[in-house]
């Protein structure tokens, strides 16, 4: 591939453009479904493009004074960077195209990690003492969350014979069946969903953010196109985090054919809509509350599938 398909890839599809848009839909997808749990009606499904396009044209960026101007304009450019590139790799292993590379796994999940991080950077560059509340929440949660990830993540790689390629667990499961229809999937599946809820900082681990307590928290400084970039980063996010879980657990897209996008498109539905129900059934939980819940009960289960997954279960 030359330089212009690798930008082809990283701007249109399935990187920027593509994935921010399935991004948003998204988004108003988790909003109309909780508007009608709650007997509300809900916005428009285009809401979510007004709200960007007012960001971007007619919000102004302003700079608190005593911040520290380039990390805190720097760290948005950085998170949407990451998430583009993270579900560019993950979209490009699926599809029966397969052009991923050796360890691609390994770079999705280094990738993943950036836009929180680079979130709790640009929160503590601002000089609020909320946002700062909402970085050291956020670097909490993130010790948290990350290792019972990574157990999770790694019955996938265990059952596929110790893959490190998303297409060969996706061709794994071809051959040999959905890796969740195993017990060891499932439990992995189960700590999996939990990680990723707070990854995204849904309900009930939204603590960095929490408008009621910290007025936003993390995002309390920005405005303009920065925090237009910071909430397109998460809707790239809130896109590519359920296709993984279908990737590594359901099988991905075993062919481009519209039959197995038919099915990938039912999982990820599954999915998100699991995802909704969690958020919109649960109180937000304190952040030691939070960190006692993933490194014990999550930790345990994500433990226990790897030692299932090693046993052949």
């Amino acid at each position: 591939m030359n330089l212009a398909e690798y930008l082809f890839m990283f701007l249109v599809f399935p990187g920027l453009l593509f994935s921010g848009t399935a991004g948003l839909v998204v988004g108003w997808v988790d909003r109309k479904v909780t508007a009608m749990l709650q007997w509300r009606v809900g916005p428009p499904w285009y809401q979510n493009f007004l709200d960007m396009a007012k960001l971007f044209l007619y919000k102004e960026t302003l700079v608190p004074k005593g911040a520290a101007r380039g990390y805190f304009l720097g760290m948005p450019l950085l998170a949407l960077s990451a998430a583009t590139l993270a579900s560019t790799v993950l979209f490009s292993a699926n599809g029966g195209a397969r052009n991923g590379f050796l360890g691609d796994v390994i770079v999705v999940v280094y990738l993943l990690m950036t836009p929180p991080i680079a979130l709790m950077l640009g929160a503590f560059a601002s000089a609020n003492t909320l946002a700062t509340v909402g970085a050291s929440r956020e670097m909490k949660l993130m010790l948290s969350y990350e290792l019972p990830f990574l157990l999770a993540l790694s019955v996938p790689i265990v059952k596929s014979g110790y893959a490190l390629k998303l297409g060969d667990i996706i061709s794994y499961q071809v051959i040999n069946g959905a890796i969740v229809g195993s017990w060891s999937g499932a439990l992995s599946l189960v700590a999996m969903i939990f990680c990723i809820q707070a990854k995204l900082g849904f309900v009930p681990f939204d603590m960095p953010e929490a408008e009621t307590e910290l007025m936003a928290g993390v995002y309390i400084e920005y405005s303009g196109k920065a925090l237009g970039i910071l909430k397109l980063a998460k809707s790239i996010m809130i896109f590519a985090l359920p296709a993984l879980i279908v990737t590594l657990y359901c099988g991905g897209v075993a062919s481009g054919s519209p039959v197995d996008l038919a099915k990938f498109a039912i999982k990820y539905i599954a999915i998100v809509l699991v995802m909704i129900l969690i958020k919109n059934t649960n109180p937000r939980v304190r952040i030691d509350h939070a960190m006692k819940f993933f490194w014990g009960p999550v930790a345990s289960l994500a433990v226990l599938s790897c030692v299932l997954a090693v046993l052949g279960q």
